[in-house]
């Protein structure tokens, strides 16, 4: 298992401190049965998170509160003060809904819309154990082969494979598995996809080009898959930037907050193949 040292890189930056719904099952002879009719004027960012985990991932250990992936609150990447959960929920540009406790491999699911946009965001929270089932649902999900629906505000909203733009966080998992599909695309559909993981670009390409799906945003080192990047790429994305313009926004974010030069962050976040 590769060891990653980019918990050094996040305890610096980080101290801040249920059932799913119905499933579109995928057969290649007659496409998807049984699945959901949903809304489809808004538009649906989903974001995957695999919780920072001490004990299963093949990381350099962090605080042990922080890196316990069975506890949302307190995990890095979600209820500390730059995980998804945290930082959004203090968004001037997106209004906190509702958050769902679950069981199984996603502990908690929360939602957001935009103040001025038509668009939903919904964030999982995968316990950290199961970053394996993590990083297959992301990349299902931008081939178009998992798609399914939540339900909120009286609208029937498509996730996974029906969202217009997909997300990963976390630990690049794929430095220590492998998975068993070629995750080819199956229904025809470009998807957008943002991939903050160390060495992301180098793990993921042939995935991400089998999906047919456009990386905005991924990476060429290790770093700290933290909120504020992504918060700033999907602003970006939702005002039709240009991949290189949400590109350049990621990395302003990114020297920010880890008080590093933008040309630095610029070569380590990059966009395109």
């Amino acid at each position: 298992m590769i060891k990653v040292w980019m918990g050094l890189l996040l305890v610096f930056a980080s101290f801040g401190l249920a059932e799913l719904d119905e499933v579109g099952v995928f057969d290649e002879s007659i496409g998807f049965e049984n699945e959901k009719k949903f809304e489809n004027t808004s538009k649906v960012i989903h974001i995957i998170v695999a919780l920072c985990d001490n004990k299963y991932q093949g990381i350099v250990p962090v605080g042990a509160k922080i890196g316990n992936g069975q506890d949302p609150d307190n995990n890095l990447y979600w209820g500390c003060a730059y995980g998804i959960r945290s930082y959004f929920k203090k968004s001037a540009e997106w209004k906190f809904l509702k958050v769902e406790k679950k069981k199984g491999n996603i502990l908690e699911r929360i939602y957001f819309q935009h103040k001025t946009k038509d668009v939903y965001l919904i964030a999982d929270a995968y316990d950290g154990q199961f970053i394996k089932k993590a990083t297959e649902d992301f990349l299902a999900a931008n081939a178009g082969s998992k798609k399914e629906t939540v339900d909120i505000d009286g609208k029937s909203l498509g996730i996974y494979g029906h969202a217009q733009l997909v997300s990963y966080i976390g630990h690049d998992g794929l430095m220590d598995f492998t998975v068993d599909s070629d995750y080819k695309n199956v229904d025809g559909k470009q998807r957008d996809c943002i991939i903050l993981a160390c060495m992301s670009r180098n793990f993921f390409k042939t995935y991400i080009k089998n999906a047919n799906s456009r990386p905005l945003v991924w990476t060429t080192q290790l770093m700290a898959p933290e909120a504020y990047t992504i918060h700033d790429a999907i602003s970006g994305w939702l005002l039709g930037e240009t991949p290189k313009q949400i590109h350049t926004r990621a990395a302003k974010a990114y020297a920010k907050y880890q008080k590093c030069s933008i040309a630095a962050a610029s070569k380590l976040l990059v966009t395109g193949f």
